[in-house]
């Protein structure tokens, strides 16, 4: 593509920024949450979505719903944008999520939650950040190669999906398990749905995560007559500082990841007895590990439950484990793919600075590609404030990061 006709889409986005800012006023105050948050679905939003694209010229939409009987009507909506290319042999696919989460605690706002509230070049409000910023930049892309009639090299295809806030069943993971047809291992997948405030960041690998419950048993008695009872409180402290055994276990790194090395943190614990003079009877806390892609969670329970039969030993205790979350890592996308490469060279053209890719200890929807095969990226500029009071995003990164998804659309090969 012509670098005067990247100068006229950079142009045509910098004219779109009020467009942007109104449609997202438009869209925050619409309470797009999952039966599991309390909410009837996406339903609001994603017609008014189709409706909005349709209106601009972008027409080529298809509706894929997915059965839940919790939702309205029963299905949870999912939404697929195609803008043909000269070669429809692939797709640039940008992916994002429809569904917000409940505002939280509404006496940390400064703003309403729902209602979006435009001030110092940021707009506030529930869902600005994730995941409304990279879904409106996604959109004022293609509206710019619409607006101009610029055919883009490849198929650009925008994925407005269900159900990514609490498991992906209804959304991604649907597509990709009923309509395996939209994807191929040739497309270039981004997913702007994590990212840093500098834009350096493309996610291309993920930590597996176990979160560990202990539940340790012993007998509660007065605290006067200790040896009369078993002291849960007492093996379970041990408990929580023999499990940093596991860092000398797992001790590999990988400077891909921030951080570099497998993590396990105890973290929260439950209360016991409620006053001084009782020895406590249970004792129940939680470990959260992130672990490097080369280890199987299966082998790092197995270690977990050694030393549990150490401690049931030394203290005569009972303990009981059992996990709240566990998944293991996907397969990385690889650090010179395709959709990494053309990443670097928009970031790069737009954001003037060079992009790294990098593996992060949480999770992303980006997971449910990788594992079926197609090598999907995460990016975008944000100050990562996801779920958090006061979730704002900035109109600049949201504009720069429609300049970056079109210059991709545009150049990738």
């Amino acid at each position: 593509m012509s670098e005067q006709n990247l100068r006229n889409v950079d142009q045509h986005i910098d004219n779109l920024e009020q467009e942007a800012i109104d449609l997202m006023k438009a869209i925050i105050p619409i309470k797009a949450l999952g039966p599991l948050n309390d909410g009837d679905g996406e339903h609001d939003k994603a017609d008014f979505l189709k409706k909005y694209l349709q209106k601009n010229g972008l027409t080529q939409i298809e509706e894929y719903p997915s059965e839940d009987d919790q939702a309205r009507d029963g299905y949870r909506p999912n939404l697929i944008l195609k803008i043909p290319g000269q070669d429809t042999s692939r797709t640039v696919w940008f992916l994002t999520h429809m569904d917000v989460v409940p505002e939280g605690d509404r006496s940390k706002w400064d703003t309403e939650p729902f209602e979006a509230v435009v001030k110092e070049g940021r707009i506030y409000g529930r869902g600005t950040e994730d995941n409304n910023q990279s879904m409106v930049s996604a959109m004022m892309a293609a509206k710019a190669l619409t607006d101009l009639d610029i055919t883009p090299h490849y198929n650009v295809g925008i994925a407005l999906v269900a159900d990514e806030e609490t498991g992906s069943t209804y959304g991604l993971q649907y597509l990709v398990d009923h309509h395996a047809d939209l994807f191929n291992e040739k497309d270039i997948i981004i997913v702007p749905d994590a990212g840093e405030p500098d834009s350096t960041m493309i996610e291309v690998a993920e930590k597996s995560i176990i979160w560990v419950k202990f539940n340790v048993q012993g007998k509660q008695v007065h605290a006067s007559t200790p040896d009369k009872g078993i002291n849960a409180f007492r093996a379970g402290a041990r408990l929580a500082v023999a499990v940093d055994e596991l860092h000398e276990i797992y001790d590999a790194r990988d400077e891909v990841f921030d951080v570099p090395y497998s993590t396990f943190e105890p973290t929260k614990k439950e209360a016991n007895v409620p006053n001084v003079n009782t020895i406590p009877g249970e004792d129940i806390f939680y470990l959260d590990c992130r672990i490097l892609p080369q280890y199987s969670i299966e082998d790092v329970m197995q270690n977990i439950r050694r030393m549990c039969d150490t401690i049931e030993n030394d203290f005569n205790v009972k303990v009981e484990i059992s996990t709240e979350q566990e998944e293991q890592a996907a397969p990385a996308t690889p650090h010179d793919a395709p959709v990494v490469k053309a990443l670097q060279k928009a970031i790069k053209e737009v954001y003037q600075i060079d992009a790294k890719a990098m593996g992060i200890g949480g999770g992303t929807v980006a997971a449910i590609f990788r594992r079926a095969g197609y090598p999907a990226a995460v990016w975008s500029t944000i100050d990562d404030l996801a779920h958090q009071p006061n979730e704002y995003c900035i109109i600049k990164n949201l504009i720069n990061d429609a300049k970056v998804f079109a210059h991709v659309a545009m150049n990738a090969l």
